[in-house]
């Protein structure tokens, strides 16, 4: 990926594997500041395995090599938490809200390391996220005594990008944030990845739907049974003829299955 600016994240040969099974095969990848940048394929393609490998969150039979710099940092020695405290926020497919909580009390969890703090500073920058989730979020807002577990599939997911922001991440991984969503919401939370281009955030975005994907994208990689086969800027990947058969045929604005 070309980019005039240093990557936030830079990965180069990261393979993972489940027990003898190869879910994932020498991939390089590229996250520059404020870019958002898409992983496209089909389920089974080894976008999630992406995920939870940049993460270091593989399940214990799980395994990866490979090199994961982030903001200059080999971090793939490092462990889940402390990859979270270096500015990493992935916000999973299963959202993993805690449903008898209120709205605000799910956003504060996501702010809670820099709270815990308790330094006047950092309270203020806490405060001051919170006010900058409920502008991105309005219906956060509205919604902010009620139980998470009683929102909508769409608020639900508002709420877990939103709690990941709260941590102010220098690069936010999002795991098929459209998943189970009607097209109305789905537009939606496009409209709102778009809009944290401008705050600088970096953003992975990992999804099914290869359309909408694609539209919101400055740059994607194409991903087929564990390894990267096409990359370039989204524009042009939306218009080549093999993405527009394997991805982009259906004429509904949904990937294959």
């Amino acid at each position: 990926m070309s980019a005039t600016l240093e990557p936030v994240l830079s990965v180069r040969g990261l393979s993972a594997r489940y027990g003898k099974v190869t879910a994932l095969a020498s991939t390089d990848l590229d996250v520059a500041p404020g870019k958002i940048v898409t992983v496209i394929g089909a389920n089974g393609a080894g976008k999630s395995t992406l995920l939870n490998a940049l993460m270091g969150s593989l399940p214990t039979n799980g395994h990866c090599s490979g090199t994961i710099r982030y903001e200059g940092l080999q971090v793939e020695l490092l462990g889940c938490e402390q990859r979270v405290a270096a500015g990493m926020a992935l916000v999973p497919e299963k959202r993993e809200l805690f449903g008898s909580m209120s709205v605000e009390d799910n956003l504060m969890l996501g702010g809670f390391r820099r709270y815990q703090q308790r330094r006047e500073a950092e309270h203020k920058a806490w405060s001051d996220e919170l006010d900058h989730v409920f502008t991105l979020f309005p219906r956060l807002k509205e919604r902010r005594r009620q139980e998470a577990g009683t929102l909508s599939g769409g608020e639900r997911q508002m709420l877990a990008v939103g709690r990941a922001l709260m941590g102010k991440p220098r690069i936010l991984m999002l795991d098929e944030p459209s998943l189970g969503l009607a097209p109305k919401i789905v537009r939606e939370i496009f409209h709102i990845i778009a809009a944290l281009r401008t705050t600088g955030v970096a953003t992975l975005l990992v999804e099914q739907n290869a359309r909408a994907a694609l539209q919101v994208a400055d740059y994607g990689y194409v991903l087929e049974t564990g390894s990267v086969t096409l990359q370039g800027p989204a524009k042009e990947l939306a218009s080549n003829p093999r993405v527009i058969e394997s991805y982009l045929g259906l004429g509904d604005g949904k990937a294959r299955e």
